[in-house]
C-alpha cells in the first residue's frame, strides 16, 4: 500500500481508503470483515457518514484494541432521529449526535470532523456564520477533532470553503463524467442523463481551480464516488457510453491535483480485494486515456489529463508534473513558493526541451506540449 500526506495535516494515509457503504450488510457484520481486510492490506483511513446507531456501533467493536490503527473521518451534522438518518444545522441536534458518535464508536477523538454533506453557497454561510463551525472549532480546540473537514459535490461552495482557512480536508466526489459538470446545488443533476446528451468538451473550470487551489493551499482531498455509484462501471448505466474500470476510476482521481486517497465504496470483502489490486496494476491496466479518448459524446481535446501517455521524454523531463505546476501557476496568478519548491526538485526541468514534439505525438488529447515547456521555462526560470 502507498501512502499520501492529506494536505497539511500532516496525516499519512493510504491512497486506498474505505467507504462506510458495505458496513450495515448482514446485520452490520460486515463491518468486521471490511476493516479487518483493510488492516491486513495496510489501508488506515476510512470514512463514516452513516449516522445508524447499528452501524456505529459496529464500527467501534470493530476497532476495540486497534483504534490506533486507523484514521476516522467521520461526519458532523449527519444525525439518527426518529428512525432515520438526517442532515441538520440545528446545533443541539448536533451536537447530540457528535457525543452519540464518540460513545458508539468507543473512542475520544475523531482525526477527521467532516461537517457533513455542504451542496449551496446558502447552507455552507449558515454553517460558516452560524453556531456549527464554532462548535467544531471548540471540539477542534479540545482535541475531540484532530483536523476540520467539509464534504460537497458543488464545486463553488468547496471552492468557498477551502478559500475561507477554515477547512483542512474536502471530501469531493471526483470522476471523469462529474467533472464535465458545472456547478450545482442539486447532487442529481451530476448522473442526469439528460446532461450528458450534448456533446462535452473538457473539464468544468470550477472543478479544475477547486483541484488546484487544493493543492496550492494545503487542503487535503479524499474522494468519494470515484465509480459515480458503480454506474462508470457499467457500460448501460455509465453517462460516458462506455464502461471504465475500477482501476481507471481510481486512477484518474489519484490523479487529480490535492488528491490524498480514494474512498471505495465496496459491498464485499472481494470488491473491496479489487481496488486494493490497484496497488499492483500494471501502468495498461491503470490508463485512462485510451477510454477517454474514445467516448462518443466527450472530449478533453486540448486540456491535459496527467495521464503520463507524454512519456518517455528524451530528455527525461517529466512532462506530466511540469504541465500540473504550470496549470497551479496560471490557477493563481502568481508562482506560489511551494509550487516553486516542487517544481525546483524535479530532476529535470522544462528549460532542457529540445522541441522534437514526439510528446506531443502520443499525447491522446492534443495538448499543446512544446508550447506548455516554452511556458513554464520563462515562468520558474528553468
Amino acid at each position: 500500500m502507498k501512502y499520501r500526506k492529506l494536505g497539511s495535516t500532516g496525516l499519512l494515509v493510504s491512497e486506498i481508503g474505505l467507504g462506510c457503504e458495505g458496513f450495515a450488510e448482514d446485520e452490520c457484520r460486515n463491518t468486521k470483515r471490511l476493516l479487518d481486510e483493510a488492516e491486513s492490506q495496510g489501508i488506515n483511513y476510512f470514512d463514516l457518514y452513516a449516522s445508524d446507531p447499528k452501524v456505529r456501533a459496529s464500527v467501534g467493536e470493530a476497532l476495540r484494541g486497534r483504534r490506533e490503527k486507523f484514521m476516522i473521518q467521520s461526519h458532523v451534522c449527519s444525525v439518527w432521529k426518529e428512525g432515520q438518518y438526517k442532515r441538520t444545522r440545528n446545533i443541539d441536534e448536533v451536537k447530540a449526535g457528535m457525543e452519540e458518535m464518540l460513545s458508539l464508536l468507543q473512542t475520544d477523538y475523531i482525526d477527521v470532523g467532516m461537517i457533513h454533506y455542504v451542496d449551496s453557497v446558502k447552507d455552507w454561510h449558515t454553517v460558516a456564520g452560524g453556531p456549527v463551525l464554532a462548535y467544531v472549532k471548540e471540539l477542534k480546540e479540545k482535541g475531540v477533532i484532530r483536523h476540520i473537514g467539509l464534504s460537497s459535490h458543488n464545486p463553488e461552495v468547496a471552492l468557498e470553503a477551502v478559500k475561507s482557512g477554515d477547512i483542512e480536508v474536502l471530501m469531493f466526489s471526483v470522476n471523469p463524467c462529474y467533472d464535465l459538470q458545472p456547478a450545482s446545488e442539486d447532487v442529481e443533476e451530476l448522473w442526469a442523463e439528460k446532461n450528458y446528451k450534448e456533446h462535452l468538451i473538457n473539464m468544468n473550470p470550477e472543478r479544475q481551480e477547486l483541484y488546484e487551489t487544493c493543492q496550492r493551499l494545503g487542503i487535503g482531498i479524499t474522494v468519494m464516488k470515484a465509480f459515480g455509484g458503480g454506474d462508470l462501471l457499467d457500460e448501460k448505466l455509465s453517462p460516458a457510453g462506455k464502461a471504465l474500470t475500477v482501476n481507471q476510476c481510481i486512477h484518474y482521481a489519484l490523479t487529480r491535483p490535492g488528491v490524498a486517497t480514494v474512498l471505495t465504496g465496496v459491498h464485499s470483502v472481494e470488491q473491496l480485494e479489487e481496488s486494493i489490486a490497484y496497488e499492483e496494476a500494471a501502468e495498461e491496466e491503470r490508463d485512462y486515456a485510451p477510454a477517454f479518448a474514445s467516448f462518443p459524446n466527450i472530449s478533453w481535446k486540448g486540456h491535459c489529463m496527467y495521464c503520463s501517455h507524454c512519456a518517455p521524454c528524451p530528455q527525461k523531463i517529466d512532462v506530466a508534473s511540469v504541465t500540473k505546476f504550470l496549470n497551479l501557476v496560471k490557477a493563481q496568478g502568481t508562482v506560489p513558493e511551494t509550487v516553486r519548491e516542487h517544481y525546483e526538485v524535479l530532476p529535470h526541468h522544462a528549460g532542457e526541451c529540445i522541441q522534437c514534439g514526439a510528446c506531443q505525438t502520443r499525447c491522446p488529447f492534443g495538448v499543446p506540449i512544446i508550447e506548455n515547456m516554452k511556458q513554464a521555462a520563462e515562468i520558474f526560470g528553468k
